[in-house]
């Protein structure tokens, strides 16, 4: 205490303060601060914990006093009788439901807020496609505004009228009389001296006149024409486009003035007298009457534009088929047609040989021919006959000249007796000796070899030789009737003609008949080097000779009606004429006349398309453009490989290409390259056509049969596809369309075709309304889009004579059988066919499947109601020699919501496989071939640089 006193009162300020603290704490215990310190230690933590309790309790105070107030309005809370509970419990489920009712409103409202969003989200994607797709379009307007202003100038710089028909070169008058010529300028008559080319315009069409064998006889007395030949040359002259019944208009004139005698006829009306040992009583064949010839009345003095027909028939005999054998020539400028010449008689450039009738007035005769496999036969070269005109069998007195033929034919029948003597391992059937004897006789001075046999015998043996041989007829013949008959008879049956002695030989119709490619040509010096010569012949050649061989036969030289077709259509092609136009179906339309069917929008598609093409207003493809140049340029192929050189086509799928700069430099009308030439990829490519060939567009022809909503739906979706011309509609149906069915507005003509009954074969009828060449044939339940139909279309301009689609097929062989054919729908690595289903073709081979196809095979399509699709892969493969081109991946077409198609029946592949080995018996042979690859676009899988396009999104 005394400290403390001490402490306190030494001062009064600070100092003194301090001092006495430190005083203090100098005399305190250390225990004690110890003490002092754990204390405030241990207080310390009580004093903060209490604090936070009484701050959390104030908390929890204030929450339950703000949600009471919440909960009773500020109402002070204090105990409530039962009653005034029950009013405030009812009060707060009243409110509780007016929420929930609220609440359900207000998620109401969300969800519709929510659906309209979704619906205008929907809206501006929709406009934002109409905005993509409108913009296509109009940048497709722009193109289609370029092409048109580019047709436009095209049209200015033309600024040419229409070519008017030339004047003509005669008036229609009959032929004035000239003065007679005699036989020694008559025997060297040209078509420039002979022939009054003024009657024979360019545009006159080649109309010609047959005088009425009925009426009309120019022989002499005791002969006469056979009746069934007057009639049957009539009704064949009738079916030909180019008959005339004006003698004025008349180009020729045609005369049948006789035919050969049948072995009958020489032998009881011909037989020399016994003791005529010189000949003067050999058969005289001249029957006939010129008297009566100049009599004719359009003879016009001297015979000028007249053609005298001189037929041999059936059963010929030496010296048949010349009516003027051994005579000086006296028919004035008249040409002459029969198939035996002297080489004297003969005028090259002026007569023509004919080969004698030996066939069917007409009709198909493909079941006469041999089939053409296997290439190498039983015999490799087979011969019957006889000859006659030597050793007493009633010739004159021979020359040195015969004397040295004697010798070599002597020679030549010695080697080939001794090549067939066995010595190889090849078969020959040679036989020079008639057995039994044949009783036909040769005319004075002529020498040749008789038919052995009938001719179901000799059939029987050429149809089992790989080469036939014809020996040259002597006596300075340098065509004989019987020479004719046995090429007649090779070539119907598969046998290759060898002709020894050829190179005085004339064949029929050589000016334009390619013979090198069916007859093997040997003089008779080559008779050593003839068995080595047939055995390096290949399997290949044998094949395409035979196949050749057979072409002209059933062209040419098989019935009275190719005969009489090919002697106009060669004297017309001599003047460089054109034929006459091939006839076209008329479309009929299936509605009335008052009948107008009711429109509708298509449906369109509103996803944005690539721009596939300009719009373009139609455009049907430029016809018979080459009437007079195909005649000259491409003569020799009208005549060996294509249909006919019978009628003249619209277009041909084989038109010369013009090179690729002279679409620039001087003939640029039509054509569109690529940007302007200057090529480019997806965008340059969807403006233009390009290619090798000018502008065109197709057609697409429909075959249907009942199904109107399944063709409604196929014609919506051609809203819009670029080049295309119109659509051909063949209603199968007997029954016509309903009246209140409607046809969607798709931009381009619809026709509705009545076809003239319920048949396949109608798909391919040469329709006068499609105007284009590229003809696009579809099912009605095929489903194709615009990408694929443009690529498609684009390829076939590069492929136009082959047939270029979708769906692939192929003809498999039967390895259980090992004798024929199977129809094959698999995924395979090869194809050989394309369905026509969906398939371009040209509309050339619409008119060859109409009225060049055999009627059997049309019969067996109507017969199956099948195989119209493999009938035309057929005819096409058969003319070109090429296989089908595939275009795309699309092996098969699925029709959402489409009937079970027919195709899908077990029947319709049976059918189908008995359909290709029918086709191969008619054709002689299988011509499908066999191709492995298929079409896509150029810039396909290919990386391209991100600011370039394809030229097909998706193809």
């Amino acid at each position: 205490m005394t400290g403390y006193d001490s402490l306190g009162g030494n001062g009064g300020g600070p100092s003194s303060t301090g001092g006495a603290v430190c005083h203090w704490l100098k005399h305190m215990k250390l225990y004690r601060v110890v003490l002092i310190v754990v204390f405030c230690l241990l207080s310390l933590p009580f004093v903060f914990y209490n604090l936070l309790v009484h701050e959390e309790s104030n908390v929890q105070h204030s929450d339950i006093h703000r949600t009471r107030s919440q909960l009773f309005t500020f109402e002070d809370v204090s105990p409530l009788k039962a009653a005034d509970l029950k009013l405030r419990i009812d009060e707060m489920l009243r409110m509780k439901g007016t929420v929930s009712l609220e609440l359900r409103d207000l998620e109401s409202r969300r969800q519709k807020l929510q659906s309209d969003i979704g619906l205008y989200n929907q809206k501006i994607d929709e406009l934002k496609q109409e905005l993509a797709r409108q913009q296509t379009e109009l940048d497709r307007l722009k193109i289609s505004v370029e092409q048109a202003q580019v047709a436009q100038r095209e049209a200015v710089l033309r600024n040419t009228p229409e070519l008017a028909l030339p004047r003509a070169l005669f008036s229609d008058t009959l032929p004035a009389q000239m003065r007679p010529i005699d036989a020694t300028h008559s025997r060297s008559c040209k078509m420039s001296t002979c022939f009054d080319h003024s009657r024979c315009s360019l545009t006159s069409g080649f109309p010609v006149y047959l005088y009425d064998p009925d009426t009309t006889s120019i022989v002499s007395a005791g002969y006469d024409i056979d009746g069934f030949l007057k009639t049957t040359i009539k009704q064949t002259l009738g079916y030909n486009a180019h008959l005339t019944t004006d003698p004025k208009k008349a180009c020729v004139f045609l005369v049948l003035v006789g035919e050969a005698l049948s072995e009958h006829e020489v032998q009881n009306r011909y037989v020399a007298p016994q003791g005529a040992a010189d000949g003067s009583g050999a058969p005289n064949f001249s029957s006939l009457n010129v008297t009566r010839l100049r009599l004719l009345p359009y003879w016009g003095g001297d015979g000028r534009n007249h053609v005298l027909l001189n037929f041999a028939r059936r059963e010929v005999g030496p010296g048949a088929g010349n009516m003027l054998q051994g005579q000086a020539m006296d028919t004035g400028r008249a040409m002459l047609v029969q198939s035996s010449f002297e080489e004297s008689q003969f005028r090259v450039g002026f007569d023509l040989i004919a080969p004698p009738i030996l066939g069917p007035p007409g009709g198909d005769v493909w079941q006469e021919c041999a089939p053409m496999l296997p290439a190498r036969r039983k015999y490799l070269l087979s011969f019957q006959g006889e000859l006659l005109g030597q050793n007493g069998s009633m010739v004159g007195p021979r020359g040195t000249d015969d004397t040295e033929s004697d010798t070599v034919d002597e020679f030549i029948i010695e080697h080939l007796k001794e090549m067939s003597s066995g010595r190889t391992q090849d078969y020959f059937m040679l036989q020079f000796e008639c057995v039994p004897a044949t009783e036909q006789r040769a005319p004075s001075g002529l020498r040749d070899w008789s038919l052995c046999g009938t001719d179901n015998s000799r059939k029987s043996v050429l149809k089992e030789s790989t080469f036939a041989l014809l020996l040259a007829p002597g006596g300075g013949s340098t065509s004989s009737t019987l020479l004719q008959a046995r090429l007649y008879e090779a070539l119907r049956a598969g046998a290759i003609p060898l002709v020894l002695g050829g190179d005085q030989v004339q064949l029929p119709y050589a000016e334009t008949i390619d013979w090198r490619r069916v007859v093997i040509s040997l003089p008779k010096a080559r008779i050593t080097e003839l068995h080595f010569l047939l055995r390096a012949i290949p399997d290949a050649d044998l094949l395409t000779m035979r196949r050749q061989g057979r072409l002209v036969w059933e062209r040419y030289l098989s019935s009275v009606q190719s005969t009489v077709d090919t002697i106009v259509a060669s004297l017309r092609s001599r003047l460089g004429i054109p034929p006459k136009p091939i006839p076209s179906v008329i479309a009929h339309s299936v509605f009335n006349s008052s009948f107008v069917p009711l429109k509708s929008d298509p449906v369109i598609d509103t996803e944005p398309e690539e721009s596939l093409g300009p719009i373009e207003p139609p455009y049907p493809s430029p016809a018979f453009r080459r009437n007079y140049t195909a005649t000259l340029v491409q003569s020799r192929e009208m005549w060996n490989d294509w249909a006919d050189p019978f009628a003249l086509y619209p277009q041909l799928p084989f038109d010369p290409v013009l090179p690729s700069d002279a679409k620039f430099i001087g003939s640029h009308m039509g054509f569109r390259p690529i940007g302007k030439g200057a090529g480019g990829t997806g965008k340059e490519f969807g403006e233009s056509l390009g290619g090798n060939y000018p502008r065109e567009q197709f057609t697409i022809v429909i075959l249907t049969y009942e199904r109107e909503q399944v063709l409604m739906d196929s014609l919506s979706r051609l809203y819009g596809l670029p080049y295309l011309h119109k659509v051909i509609v063949v209603w199968n149906s007997p029954k016509p369309p309903l009246e209140d069915l409607r046809w969607p507005d798709i931009g381009v003509p619809v026709h509705v075709v009545r076809a003239p009954r319920n048949s396949l074969n109608n798909r391919f009828l040469p329709f006068d309304a499609i105007e284009t060449e590229a003809v696009l044939s579809v099912d009605d339940d095929a489903h194709l889009r615009h990408d694929e139909i443009l690529f498609g279309f684009r390829v076939w301009r590069e492929h136009r004579d082959r047939v270029v689609g979708f769906p692939g097929r192929f003809h498999a062989w039967d390895v259980n059988s090992l004798d024929s054919w199977n129809y094959n729908s698999n995924y395979s690595c090869e194809l050989s066919m394309v369905l026509t289903g969906a398939a371009f073709i040209h509309k050339y081979y619409t008119y060859l499947y109409t009225y060049t196809l055999p009627q059997a095979i049309r019969d067996k399509v109507d017969e199956y109601m099948n195989c119209e699709d493999i009938a035309m892969n057929f005819l096409v493969s058969h003319v070109t020699r090429k296989p089908p081109v595939k275009v795309t991946s699309r092996w098969t077409f699925r029709c959402p919501g489409c009937p079970v198609s027919l195709s899908e029946d077990d029947t319709h592949f049976q059918e189908r496989h008995k359909c290709i080995n029918f086709f191969t018996k008619v054709f002689g042979y299988t011509p499908l071939l066999n191709t492995q690859y298929r079409a896509d676009s150029i810039l396909f899988k290919t990386r391209i640089p991100h600011d370039k396009q394809k030229c097909f999104k998706f193809i």
